[in-house]
């Protein structure tokens, strides 16, 4: 074989096994890219879960210090609601919307110890809702006696109409939460706003106590066919609490005297009415809270030691025998109904309470 022809087939077989080691090189590497990524697919999704698992991760450490960063992208408000643990807005006094529902056959007799006790706590933001203008109390009240110009009877109607004004009335107010009274309650209004701000006026809350062991069974006509329904409500004779919000949504069928007409059309009174409402209408339950007291319960079952934690009380009398809270303090002649005594317990700084030695 001549020279320069055995050189071109020597530079061949080197050309040749160049290509072929860099063929082999630029596989291997292919391959082991592919292994250790796992495919262009699986990259992406792990990529995706890495940043969803940091995600979540910082959200619930954040949300164990209440301070929660909220991603931009895929994250709703609703989502954001969902997971966020929201301190409620502060509460005062000036927050709250108290009414006392009365009338003038009570004005002399249950009116004189609320104005001498607890009203003297809440002077502005208590209103008293009756049926007959009254100079004497709209002057003891410093002008927070309101003529409904409902009728004076115990009815079904009469007790819807004042409710209405009650409820018309603090929608005007613009305060955040509504709470009704019966004229026979005593309120401890420092724990009442203190218990409020629990609770956030922003979201739907029905706040009271029930005073039957099941939930009320009615028969209603809808669309021509008789549905049996139940339904919680809270007794207004212990009362009970309202937020802005849910007072908002239930405007359609309660404000502008809705509400005596929804009483109408089922037939029950002004405390099952508000239940009808809420719960059945607006599917929003019933919040049940324990230290609202009525007379339909035995008062001297509350302990001495727990008084202070109480919101409301009651009184009833029965014969010779009085349903009252058992409290030491004045005479039995002098304070029957016992609030002169419970709330010299409660705020022994009045200048009408015994001094204490």
């Amino acid at each position: 074989m001549p020279g320069s022809a055995k050189m071109n087939y020597r530079n061949r077989r080197l050309l040749q096994t160049v290509s072929c080691a860099v063929l082999i090189a630029y596989t291997m590497l292919l391959v082991y890219q592919t292994l250790s990524r796992g495919g262009p697919e699986v990259a992406a999704g792990d990529k995706l879960s890495a940043k969803a698992y940091h995600r979540d991760r910082n959200l619930a450490e954040d949300r164990s210090t209440n301070e929660i960063e909220i991603p931009q992208e895929g994250f709703t408000t609703e989502m954001a609601s969902a997971t966020a643990t929201i301190k409620p807005p502060t509460t005062t006094l000036d927050d709250v919307f108290i009414s006392v529902k009365t009338t003038k056959n009570y004005h002399s007799k249950r009116l004189p110890v609320i104005l001498k006790t607890w009203f003297q706590l809440a002077k502005k933001q208590t209103w008293f809702f009756t049926d007959t203008d009254d100079p004497e109390y709209q002057m003891r009240t410093n002008g927070h006696m309101i003529n409904t110009n409902c009728s004076s009877s115990h009815n079904r109607k009469a007790l819807c109409c004042k409710m209405s004004a009650e409820f018309d009335k603090f929608l005007e107010s613009e305060k955040k939460w509504f709470c009704h009274f019966d004229d026979d309650n005593y309120v401890n209004v420092p724990r009442l706003v203190r218990f409020l701000g629990d609770y956030n006026p922003r979201d739907d809350w029905y706040l009271g106590k029930p005073s039957i062991q099941a939930p009320l069974e009615i028969i209603k006509k809808e669309k021509k066919v008789l549905k049996k329904i139940k339904f919680w409500f809270a007794t207004g004779g212990a009362g009970f609490c309202l937020s802005r919000a849910l007072a908002l949504r239930m405007t359609p069928v309660a404000s502008g005297g809705r509400f005596v007409s929804t009483g109408e059309r089922i037939r029950l009174p002004d405390d099952v009415t508000m239940g009808y409402i809420i719960e059945h209408l607006l599917k929003q339950p019933l919040t049940v809270v324990d230290q609202f007291h009525s007379h339909l319960e035995p008062m001297k079952f509350i302990r001495r030691d727990m008084i202070e934690d109480q919101i409301s009380f009651s009184y009833a009398r029965s014969k010779d025998e009085w349903n009252v809270v058992k409290i030491e303090g004045f005479d039995e002649e002098q304070d029957q109904n016992r609030f002169l005594s419970l709330h010299c317990f409660l705020f022994p700084y009045f200048s009408f309470c015994p001094r204490r030695r």
